[in-house]
């Protein structure tokens, strides 16, 4: 069965989470959100292109930073509303220059920050 892009349950405006995990560690890197024809740059390409809500534009990964994300496996879930992106992360994936963009624990009310840009 072939995948098509627009078979996926797209939100009012087409877009669509997309959750980036690290393939080798498991660890979730960050969330950003994709559309139909990001998803099939991704595909082609294998570096892996979101959708910037802000810019209203594409957004290869790391085109400006160098901290690139290569798809290694692209999954959807069982809703067809939400897509996990296993990736092979060079340097950061967060904009902070934090490996993951989920370094801010909440807990017993209070938030404590994780890791330290560069280091985690």
């Amino acid at each position: 069965m072939s995948f098509d892009p627009a078979s996926l349950k797209y939100d009012a405006k087409g877009l669509i989470p997309a959750i980036a995990q690290d393939h080798a560690t498991g660890e979730v890197l960050m969330m950003a959100w994709m559309n139909a024809e990001s998803i099939a740059r991704t595909l082609k390409t294998g570096q892996v292109t979101y959708w910037s809500r802000s810019r209203q534009d594409f957004w290869a990964k790391g085109e400006t930073s160098g901290h690139v994300q290569r798809l290694v496996e692209l999954r959807v879930d069982c809703d067809r509303d939400c897509l996990l992106l296993k990736v092979d992360q060079t340097g950061p994936a967060c904009h902070t220059n934090r490996r993951s963009c989920f370094y801010t624990l909440v807990a017993e009310g209070a938030e404590v920050i994780t890791a330290d840009p560069m280091h985690g």
